[in-house]
């Protein structure tokens, strides 16, 4: 497993093609609602095995000491098999040679238990996505 920031044209179509395939299609949201307009400040990790792109994320600076996960992101074949755990490790690493001391994200409520096993602890019930998906607001603390 590498994980690693997009650098090529193709790493960044796959890596916008998953997040997009598990984040919006299923919802019938439109091609490119996927991409975020401020994609350019963010760090950006995607997961690599046998050669596929099989996990992604994304953090930015949200406040002085505060780092912002969006848009987590892993094929489904590869759920549950510690993807997921190990981008936000690299996330978090990433965050603490930023000065960054907490990472907030916004869970959808399907999600809220894999974010709780690696130490997030719900703060709010936050908002409704597409009228269904109810997200969470979680912190930790990476000092």
């Amino acid at each position: 497993m590498i994980i690693k920031s997009p650098i090529s044209q193709d790493e960044w179509e796959s890596y916008y093609r998953l997040r997009f395939t598990i984040l919006r299609a299923p919802w019938n949201q439109p091609l490119g609602s996927e991409v975020l307009a401020d994609e350019s400040e963010a760090i950006h990790a995607m997961v690599i095995e046998d050669d596929q792109i099989i996990g992604v994320a994304r953090m930015h600076k949200s406040g002085e000491n505060q780092g912002q996960v969006r848009c987590v992101a892993v094929a489904a074949e590869a759920q549950g098999k510690g993807v997921g755990k190990a981008i936000m490790l690299h996330l978090e690493e990433k965050a603490m040679t930023m000065g960054i001391q907490e990472i907030i994200l916004e869970a959808r409520e399907n999600a809220v238990p894999f974010y709780k096993s690696i130490g997030y602890v719900i703060e709010k019930e936050s908002y409704l996505l597409f009228g269904e998906i109810q997200h969470y607001r979680m912190k930790k603390e990476i000092r």
